[in-house]
Order: structure tokens, then sequence, then C-alpha cells
């Protein structure tokens, strides 16, 4: 008898542990960026929004590198999911820039989620990119995207590095050479409005260059992740009229094994809620369908697409 119930007992666990597989949860590990920056921060709460609409699906949301280091860590898997800038993306999957001669796989986009805006601040006395010709121009740390975007934005109006005298800068150190009168103008590549370049405004008369609709158009045709977008009158203290750039995007890509249900889940999970992300986090009220495939230039995870076709926003 005692072997009996022994057997029976058994029976109960492992059928216990086969139901407890079938039903469990896959997790996702979502790489971010710094503990102080956006993407982690705006990462947990869709992560913690996420959590609450899907049954199936648990998040972990780590600080990390950000962009490049977070390439690495989807196609090594290390992670399932992370947000990166669509540049940086694009350079990864086809071995370009950032990533020259290196063609990194096991990747692929989910959404485009906001906008990372190329801004250009210059001296009140240069009024268009052209004018950047033979002054002291930040394009950003050395081998960070910003002096890329720099570079393909400068080329786009027929200047090269070699036009200007280069500096590389972080936006704060940038903001602080400009009050000092060691620059006369830099890159900056991230949302707007920008804390640095608030704070520089306040103090300093700054211009904010365009990139006029032909030579957007010309940067587009060459590197299609990029958009156009106007950045407000009012963004920053003197500058009274709107300013129209390019941006690139911070855009959720995916492992490729994760599975086409999970992925299309959690896509239409984001665009069904944006409202609610947007209440706990800024930037969630720049969630938008049509732009969360405008700037995608690698091939999307078919959970994606088959959510983004399902909504008519792709073929």
């Amino acid at each position: 008898m005692k072997k009996k119930i022994l057997a029976l007992v058994l029976v109960l666990v492992m059928l216990t542990a086969t139901l407890s597989g079938c039903g469990g949860a896959t997790k996702i590990r979502m790489a971010t960026g710094g503990t102080t920056g956006t993407y982690y921060a705006y990462g947990g709460i869709i992560a913690q929004i996420l959590g609450t609409k899907l049954s199936n699906v648990s998040f972990d949301v780590q600080s990390t590198g950000a962009s490049k280091a977070n390439i690495y860590l989807v196609s090594d898997g290390e992670v399932e999911m992370a947000m990166v800038q669509n540049d940086v993306m694009d350079y990864a999957y086809n071995g370009t820039s950032l990533f020259d001669g290196e063609k990194v796989s096991g990747f692929s986009a989910m959404a485009c989620l906001y906008a990372e805006t190329c801004q250009i601040v210059a001296t009140p006395d240069i009024t268009s990119i052209a004018d950047l010709k033979g002054k002291r121009v930040s394009v950003g740390d050395a081998g960070s995207g910003v002096e890329f975007n720099a570079k393909q934005i400068l080329a786009a109006y027929g200047i090269s590095f070699d036009d200007i005298t280069v500096q590389n800068l972080s936006f704060a150190d940038s903001a602080t050479a400009y009050k000092d009168g060691k620059i006369d103008a830099f890159f900056c590549t991230a949302g707007a409005p920008t804390t640095a370049v608030v704070e520089l405004a306040t103090s300093n008369t700054i211009n904010l260059l365009e990139v006029d609709d032909e030579h957007a158009a010309a940067l587009m045709a060459d590197y299609p992740f990029y958009t156009q977008i106007v950045i407000p009158a009012g963004s920053y203290k003197g500058v009274d009229q709107d300013v129209k750039t390019v941006a690139v995007a911070a855009t959720y890509i995916v492992s490729d094994k994760l599975s086409e249900d999970v992925v299309y889940n959690m896509t239409k999970a984001i665009f069904e809620n944006a409202g609610e992300i947007a209440k706990a986090h800024g930037k969630g009220a720049e969630l938008n369908a049509q732009y969360a495939v405008a700037g995608v230039s690698i091939p999307f995870h078919p959970g994606a697409e088959k959510y983004f076709k399902e909504i008519g926003v792709l073929q």
C-alpha cells in the first residue's frame, strides 16, 4: 500500500511540474542604459505595465552601457530585448560605422519608440550648417553615435571633418566649452529639449541650425534610419521659431529566438496601452504606430511585423 501511495504521489508531482511548465511565463531580460538615463526609466515603465497586461510574460530590466553594448547582449543571448538607437541598430546589422566590417546577427526590430533629435547648437553669427566650415565644432565623444550623426549631416552639406576644427566633447562639456568661447558650435543627439542645452540657453544666446528639406531628403536617401522632425519654438530660451532637423529613434530590438506570439503580444500591448505609458513617463506621449515603423531599416521580427500589418501601418 505504501508503495502504491508513493507511486501516486510521484505521478502527481510530475504532472504538476508538467502543467506548471506548460503555463509558465516567458522571462524577458530587457537591456536599457545607465540608471540615470531615459532608457532605464522608460524601459522600467514599459516592463511594469506590460507585466500587468500579459499573463505569460515576465520582465527583468537591466542597466547596461546602452546601444552598442545592447546589440551584443541580444546577439550573444544574454538578454531577449533591448533599447538601442536605430542608427546603431542599422550599423550593427550591416557591419558599418560603429561596427565597421562586423555584421552582428541574432536580432531584429520591434518598434521605434521616440525621437532622439539631432540638434546643432551654434553661436548667433552662424546661421546655417554651411557656415560651420572653418569653425570649431564639437561632434560628440570619439566613436559615439553622435559623431557619426555629425559626420553624415555635415557631408550632406559638402563638409568633411577636415573642413572644421573637430573637438570630441560630451554634451555637458560642449556646453561648458561654448560658454567659455572655446567652440563655435556643437552637435547633440538627444530628446529635445535637452537639459544641457536648456541650461546653456538660460545664460548664453544660442542658435539652432536647420537641416532643410532638400538636405534632409538627401540624408534620408543615404541613411534610411533618419526621419524629419521639428524642434518646436520655445523649446529653448531665445529660440522663437520652429526649427526643422532630422532625428534617429530610440528603438526596441528583440532576439530572433523569441516566438512570434510573444513578440506580437508585447508589441500590441505597448501600443494598446500607450495612454497609460504616457501617464507614467513623458516619452510615452511619442508612442505612435506610424512613427514606430518609419525609422526601421532592418527586418522586423515576425511578431512585430504581424501586428503592424494587422493595423495597416505596414503593407
